[in-house]
């Protein structure tokens, strides 16, 4: 089912790409997805708080609008060194106060700063198709949303789960991740629960799971 989702919305990719002309009729309606989606920017004011840095941008519910929206926003890649892109489902905050947060967790992806010109765009894309298109089956309800982070020192990508105490599931969603992206066994992502992260002493997070 997920499989067929992402053919769809790659085929939907093309047509906003000019590549299908002629469509039928069928592929002229919208593509609902199973959850609305906000998408979020921070930038990083010194003259404002946090929470008045990070802005909704807009909320979509199907394919095309998702296109329509990516096709219009600058790449990752191309953002102010201590920007943030976050998408979560409706009513999610990108924080880790917020109620759906709280008690987990994200996978984690560390990019060197050599490797934002040449994946950074590539795995954010995979990481935001595999969200809209449900791609981790049973386990994409335990998921709330993903944050990429553009930072001098170096990149990251976070998904986030829902539930840090669900073993299974937070294990599944980390290797169909890693799967989808491509990385060998060479490439490590963890797994840091938000509680973990709040509570750290100095700059280190403990990983809760490495693969």
């Amino acid at each position: 089912m997920a499989g067929n989702k992402l053919e769809e919305m790659e085929e939907i990719e093309k047509k906003e790409d000019g590549i299908v002309e002629d469509l039928p009729p069928e592929l002229m309606i919208k593509h609902p997805l199973q959850n609305i989606w906000t998408l979020w920017y921070y930038e990083n004011d010194r003259t404002k708080s946090w929470e008045q840095n990070q802005k909704a941008i807009t909320s979509f519910g199907t394919a095309e609008d998702f296109w329509s929206i990516y096709n219009h926003i600058k790449m990752a890649s191309e953002l102010r060194q201590g920007s943030d892109y976050s998408l979560f489902k409706e009513g999610v905050r990108p924080m880790w106060e917020d109620e759906a947060n709280k008690r987990g967790g994200r996978w984690l992806i560390n990019l060197d700063k050599k490797q934002r010109n040449n994946d950074l765009d590539k795995f954010w894309l995979e990481v935001l198709l595999c969200l809209i298109g449900e791609a981790f089956d049973e386990y994409s309800e335990d998921l709330c949303g993903a944050v990429v982070n553009v930072r001098a020192k170096g990149d990251k990508i976070g998904i986030w789960t829902a539930d840090a105490g669900k073993q299974e599931s937070v294990l599944e969603i980390g290797r169909k991740l890693k799967a989808r992206l491509n990385l060998g066994r060479n490439v490590q992502i963890c797994y840091q629960i938000h509680k973990d992260t709040m509570a750290k002493a100095g700059s280190v997070t403990k990983n809760t799971y490495t693969l």
